[in-house]
């Protein structure tokens, strides 16, 4: 039983870290309602939706979820299942002009819903979302048309038999949008605001760009460039009322909605389908979609893999965790669940970079009464931060840095005549042995860190032993 103080425990942690993590990230406006499945338990905007006009971040504003769009797509497409227009077993080229695969063994609905196609990323979302930027690739993508001649284009391109191996494809749900468009012959955007966002009263939440441009309370995009200089950039999805036969455009990743209206979506969850007494799914197709169809090669928490829409993980301190993230560049977001336990977090900002698996998973242990450092991103974090320092051989001869960057350790050493950077590869997934790998010349070599109680740190690579002198700030 999850008892009031630790949600008052999340609350102190949310207030104390999040202006932390956002000056560390560059992230202008963050937005966050944690929920169960009754109420909102505690919503809270922070910084700027608009650093310009200095509009403050609030959690109505509105912002570009990217990814977390799909388990919205999922939920339609199970929706029609539950209404006998389609099964999961269908091949998708029953319904969409889909031509590439292995003819005696198709591509069947439920492997676009898993990412199990055999299909690789094609790109598609970085197409059109750069395109939207100013930053068009000269690839045709304007079109239905466009489209399948570019998927249909990737027979080659196929590694495996469906079923056999995860693949993050978003060509693969803008297809699924497509099948929703014509089986319910209403363009995509349109079954999904009359089918789950009304039901959820999601009123504000919308896939149309213009309507997005006309609320008050929305984001200003934000990308931040080499500086570290906020770059107001335009909403790159294309809007999608004046292509409504291409509406499915925007299916793996255009939903626009605040934290506010996302808390509804997941207590619909949370309540496996119904909302304010009125059911808009199935308990058995929910317990689907939050079931693992395909495994993920990395295993933080044991088995972790792909629902339908939404990302598993099995053993989360005893519990399931359904969650997933999204990001059209310029705007992020995070929706996740512990059904079980009956608590939902929904966060967002205006820009790339916020920590948010790590964020939400620091919560959720709180909640469950565990200590913050038992998560594994926290622990890896940790680790990195006490590595990360300026390091010297005996008397100052050579001199190296162990720097963090993109999620990863690298080695520079440094030279007469220049530095070398090199990324330091674990042996291990928590850090926990603290040996190392870097590959100098094609040749690999160990590095080894020795961290001693009283806070020193030795670095030992090859035939040199490294005393850290300072850290990198």
């Amino acid at each position: 039983m999850v008892m009031s103080c630790e949600i008052d425990k999340v609350k102190g942690y949310v207030e104390r870290e999040v202006p932390r993590l956002m000056k560390s990230f560059k992230v202008p406006g963050f937005s966050i309602s944690i929920v169960n499945k009754n109420g909102i338990l505690y919503r809270e905007g922070f910084g700027y939706r608009d650093l310009e006009k200095a509009l403050p971040a609030t959690p109505n504003t509105l912002y570009g979820l990217g990814s977390t769009t799909k388990s919205f797509v999922a939920l339609s497409i199970m929706q029609l299942v539950e209404a006998g227009k389609i099964s999961l077993d269908d091949p998708v080229s029953n319904y969409v002009p889909l031509k590439i695969g292995f003819k005696d063994n198709p591509i069947r609905i439920r492997h676009l819903l898993s990412h199990s196609s055999g299909i690789p990323d094609l790109g598609t979302s970085t197409i059109i979302l750069q395109s939207g930027m100013g930053f068009h690739m000269g690839i045709p993508m304007a079109s239905v048309n466009d489209f399948y001649r570019f998927v249909n284009g990737a027979q080659d391109e196929i590694v495996d038999e469906p079923g056999k191996r995860y693949f993050y494809l978003n060509a693969g749900y803008r297809m699924l949008g497509h099948i929703i468009q014509n089986v319910s012959g209403v363009p995509f955007h349109v079954y999904v605001t009359e089918s789950i966002l009304k039901p959820l009263k999601m009123f504000r939440s919308t896939f149309v760009k213009s309507v997005f441009e006309r609320d008050p309370d929305r984001i200003t995009p934000y990308r931040v460039d080499e500086s570290g200089r906020f770059i107001p950039t335009p909403y790159p999805y294309p809007n999608v009322e004046e292509n409504l036969e291409f509406s499915f455009i925007s299916a793996p990743g255009g939903l626009i909605s605040s934290v506010t209206e996302l808390s509804n979506y997941l207590m619909a969850n949370l309540n496996w389908g119904v909302f304010e007494d009125k059911r808009i799914i199935g308990k058995e197709s929910l317990e689907e979609m939050f079931k693992i169809h395909i495994e993920f090669p990395r295993r933080l928490y044991g088995r972790h893999g792909y629902g339908y829409g939404w990302s598993i993980i099995e053993d989360f301190f005893g519990t399931k965790l359904v969650s997933h993230g999204g990001s059209i560049l310029v705007s992020t977001s995070h929706l996740s669940l512990l059904p079980e336990y009956g608590f939902g977090i929904a966060m967002a900002s205006n820009s790339a970079g916020f920590p948010y698996d790590e964020f939400a998973q620091t919560l959720y242990a709180i909640i469950l009464g565990r200590d913050t450092e038992d998560v594994p991103y926290v622990k890896v974090r940790k680790k990195m931060n006490m590595l990360c320092g300026h390091y010297s051989t005996y008397m100052g001869v050579d001199n190296a840095e162990v720097v963090s960057r993109g999620g990863m350790l690298y080695l520079i050493q440094k030279g007469v005549f220049g530095s070398v950077t090199m990324p330091l590869i674990p042996e291990d997934d928590l850090m926990e042995s603290n040996r190392f790998y870097v590959y100098s010349n094609g040749v690999r070599m160990p590095v080894e860190f020795v961290i001693y109680s009283d806070g020193r740190v030795d670095m030992y690579i090859e035939r040199d032993r490294f005393h850290m002198k300072s850290k990198v700030m």
